[in-house]
C-alpha cells in the first residue's frame, strides 16, 4: 500500500504559478488521491479554495468549499477542466486573500455570478450556476489555472501597500532556489 499523497502550498513567485495548467485526461484512482490530498491541505490550511498550480501541478483541477468547513463535505465542489462561460451581475469589490500569499490582502472587484462547466472526478460534465461568495472562490481558483495571480488583480494602491511583504515573498523565495 503507497503512502497518502501529501502536498503544500506552493507561493510567489514560483514560476509554476504563472503558467497556464494543461487539461486532465486520465480520470483514475491517482486523481482522485490528487483531488483528496488537495482538500486535506486546503482545510488544514484555513482555505476555501485551492487550485492545482498552488500544489505544484500544472493541471486544470480546483476544489473549494466555501464556507471552509470540513465538516459540511456537502458544500465541498470539485471541478476538472472547468471553463468559465459565463460572468454576470455587477462587480463587486471584496477583500481577498490567496494561500500563495500568506498573509497578503486585497480588495479585487469580480462578477457577482459566473457559470461554469467542468467535469467531475469521474469525467461526467457539470455545468453549475454561482452566485456571491461561492463565484467570487470559483473565480479565484480559476485564475489559477490560468496563471494568473492575486498581485496581477492588485489595485496600485493595495500593490504599494503589500510591497514589503511581496518583496519578502520574491528575496525568500531566491534564498530557497540558492540552497537548492
Amino acid at each position: 500500500m503507497s503512502e497518502p499523497l501529501e502536498f503544500a502550498v506552493t507561493l510567489y513567485p514560483e514560476p509554476l504559478l504563472r503558467r497556464t495548467a494543461e487539461e486532465v485526461t486520465a480520470f483514475d484512482d491517482d486523481l482522485g488521491e490528487t483531488v483528496e490530498a488537495m482538500y486535506q491541505l486546503m482545510f488544514e490550511s484555513q482555505g476555501v479554495g485551492l487550485a492545482a498550480p498552488q500544489v505544484s501541478l500544472g493541471r486544470r483541477i480546483l476544489v473549494m468549499n466555501a464556507e471552509g468547513d470540513r465538516d459540511k463535505p456537502e458544500l465541498n465542489l470539485t471541478l476538472i477542466n472547468p471553463r468559465i462561460v459565463e460572468r454576470t451581475g455587477d462587480k463587486m469589490l471584496m477583500e481577498e486573500g490567496c494561500l500563495s500569499f500568506p498573509g497578503i490582502f486585497a480588495e479585487i472587484a469580480r462578477s457577482e455570478d459566473c457559470v461554469v462547466e467542468a467535469v467531475d472526478v469521474e469525467g461526467q460534465p457539470l455545468r453549475l450556476e454561482l452566485t456571491g461568495f461561492a463565484s467570487r472562490v470559483l473565480q479565484h481558483e480559476y485564475d489559477h489555472l490560468e496563471g494568473v495571480l492575486l498581485v496581477d488583480r492588485m489595485s496600485p494602491a493595495d500593490r504599494l501597500r503589500n510591497k514589503t511583504a511581496l518583496g519578502e515573498m520574491i528575496e525568500d523565495y531566491k534564498e530557497r532556489q540558492a540552497q537548492v
